[in-house]
């Protein structure tokens, strides 16, 4: 992925932009535009580096993200797609730059290194301690002394990260290791400073993170254990902003909760720690919502549709079973073969007749892969042409059987499935649950423009969700 935008071009066009990130997977990406949206930020969120064009045709934003898929690239990979994204995100004039990473930080020094993409953000960024935000309470991510523990699904117990039943196993990237600078260090990040609970309660948490800073390390961690850390942790941020920038901040969706939540008295803040299963907060953007003359995003219901499609790549234990709720909620579920779905050069007719033989019907369909034989997922390059292959199977039935809300589950499926579209930006049409985010595509001349797309990861949303997307509920 390579920028189409020069710094003039971005510089020229956008001058109040306060946060521009760049998410290593689309699911991760499009729960940081639900937030931002949420808190009263005006976002769109580009497949690629917008050029001058592409920011004006959305008005005057405050945040401007873009979606990748560098959890999925190798350190080379990186190399290649990464620094032209930092420079067109830092000439936004942006006063943060965000490297939005998974939740649970799941990542390897061969595949996804969080250590690598920070070191490249500094080296065009110029020198400066990345600010690592360690924890996302709304989704059940908690870091405590730097540690990292994990909620495992929605109401489930929540589990020090390297015994999480799910992220221990992750078939690509296994987290053996809670600790976050012990984890990144492997990545590159060897001197990782850490700002406590302890520290944050403190009457002098300004002096204690800047002695912290002092000695220059690499990064700084922050815990986060409550909502109430958030505001601690962006009072830090803002003040850290006020003395470089771009500030360079890493991690969850929390950065930008945190920023919202302490944001200076000349905007609105106001991120809450928990959102509801089912709110719904109106996006964004041109076409996409209304926003009041103070910037707050208006609220809004959603509506119902028909039918729906969702293909599920993940294998999470949560997706497996929001896909048997489905099943007994009355949509038709289909077995999908993985290889015959991964192979570019075979033909997917039969696989998408099936599809359509029952949109047909007039019924809702889930298409997944959960359940298949995964001895091959270790395969070099099939989990990208397999999310590939499904991106290709979404694309080709909507262009027989129109449908105005489609899903996607996991978050390599959804991130390389929606690249592979060509599509231009997504903005948030609504929140469906915690991390789930309904967006709507922007693709001029497109098939799929104007369809509203839920993105979700594996272990994400509540058991009933795909029937809630359905429902718009």
């Amino acid at each position: 992925m390579t920028s189409t935008a020069t710094p003039a071009d971005a510089a020229s066009t956008q001058r109040g932009v306060r946060f521009a990130y760049y998410g290593d997977d689309f699911t991760g990406s499009t729960d940081t535009l639900s937030s931002v949206v949420q808190g009263g930020w005006r976002a769109a969120l580009f497949m690629k580096v917008p050029d001058a064009a592409q920011l004006a045709a959305f008005g005057e934003l405050d945040c401007v993200g873009v979606a990748g898929t560098a959890r999925a690239m190798s350190p080379a990979e990186m190399d290649a797609a990464l620094p032209d994204i930092f420079r067109g995100l830092a000439a936004t004039g942006a006063d943060v730059v965000h490297y939005k990473t998974c939740s649970t930080f799941d990542s390897a020094p061969h595949i996804g290194s969080i250590g690598h993409a920070v070191q490249l953000a500094q080296s065009v960024l110029g020198s400066q301690p990345a600010m690592i935000v360690g924890g996302q309470p709304n989704l059940g991510r908690y870091c405590a002394f730097g540690n990292l523990f994990a909620r495992a699904g929605q109401q489930g117990a929540v589990y020090r990260l390297d015994r999480h039943p799910t992220m221990s196993r992750h078939p690509v990237t296994p987290m053996d290791e809670a600790d976050l600078a012990r984890h990144l260090a492997k990545q590159g990040l060897a001197r990782i400073a850490g700002v406590d609970v302890v520290a944050l309660s403190a009457a002098d948490t300004n002096a204690r993170v800047d002695a912290a800073l002092a000695d220059a390390p690499d990064a700084l961690l922050f815990d986060v254990l409550e909502p109430s850390h958030l505001v601690a942790v962006g009072r830090q941020l803002w003040r850290q902003a006020e003395k470089r920038g771009p500030l360079l901040t890493v991690g969850p969706t929390g950065a930008a909760q945190a920023l919202l939540a302490a944001l200076p008295a000349s905007g609105q803040g106001g991120v809450s720690g928990e959102l509801s299963t089912g709110a719904k907060k109106e996006a964004t953007s041109q076409g996409s919502a209304n926003i009041s003359a103070g910037g707050t995003a208006q609220a809004a219901t959603a509506h119902a549709v028909s039918q729906t499609l969702i293909v599920a790549g993940s294998r999470s234990p949560v997706t497996a079973a929001q896909i048997r709720h489905a099943e007994q909620a009355g949509f038709v579920s289909i077995e999908l073969d993985p290889v015959l779905l991964a192979d570019s050069q075979s033909s997917l007719v039969p696989l998408i007749e099936q599809v359509l033989d029952a949109l047909r019907s007039g019924r809702s369909v889930v298409a997944h892969t959960t359940f298949a034989d995964d001895s091959h997922g270790r395969t070099a390059g099939f989990t990208r042409a397999l999310a590939v292959g499904s991106g290709r199977l979404v694309r080709e039935v909507l262009a027989v059987h129109p449908l105005a809300r489609v899903g996607l589950a996991g978050g390599d499926t959804s991130s390389l499935a929606v690249e592979s579209w060509g599509i231009t930006a997504l903005t948030l049409a609504y929140i469906l649950a915690p991390g789930v985010g309904v967006c709507r595509v922007h693709a001029a001349g497109h098939p799929l423009d104007g369809i509203e797309l839920m993105l979700k990861g594996g272990q994400m949303g509540p058991p009933d969700v795909f029937e809630a997307l359905l429902a718009g509920t």
